[in-house]
């Protein structure tokens, strides 16, 4: 028997989640957990709080992720994560999941100061994700769908560094979860 989409997310970053995140001083699940508390605390839909949940999924699903940034290498953890959760998941939530790294080379481009809050790691990924976007660039990519959502997303990404938060654990999501399942999956 195949299981629930739920208990499949949960189990992933339960059991695989443990770790740092790359070089944060939190581990990918607690980095989740505190990204989907800042998405629910900003009033998001449902969407964007499991969107903000499980990102970095394809940080846990890749193994050729551990040690990509040492070599030199853009693992693309977020269109790896976002092909995996199509399976379940709406549009709406993978398209977000999908454009987060574009989001924050769009930020960079667009927003000044923007770039003085990224943390070192996510500076050093930023160089791996191809820099800030030119002009052009940001222009196009704004008109992406879920573009705005991924704005969002990663504003909450970047917040959700911090050793010292309290906040609810993976079961405070399921219902938001089921919320965002695709059609027929409910």
């Amino acid at each position: 028997m195949t299981e629930d989409p739920f208990t499949l997310m949960r189990d992933i970053y339960e059991n695989g989640g443990g770790q740092l995140y790359d070089a944060e001083a939190v581990t990918q699940l607690e980095h989740a957990l505190q990204s989907a508390d800042q998405a629910e605390k900003s009033g998001a839909a449902s969407h964007l709080i499991v969107a903000a949940l499980l990102h970095d999924i394809g940080h846990l699903l890749n193994g050729d992720e551990k040690g990509a940034a040492e070599r030199g290498e853009d693992a693309l953890h977020e269109t790896c994560g976002a092909a995996f959760l199509s399976r379940w998941f709406k549009e709406e939530v993978t398209d977000a999941i999908r454009h987060h790294v574009a989001a924050k080379r769009y930020l960079v481009a667009t927003e000044p100061g923007y770039a003085e809050i990224l943390s070192p790691v996510s500076v050093r990924s930023l160089e791996l994700q191809g820099g800030a976007f030119s002009a052009d660039e940001a222009e196009s990519w704004s008109r992406q769908p879920g573009a705005e959502d991924a704005v969002k997303l990663r504003r909450w990404d970047d917040m959700a560094k911090d050793v010292d938060a309290v906040v609810p654990g993976f079961e405070a999501y399921r219902e938001h979860i089921e919320n965002s399942l695709r059609s027929g999956l409910t």
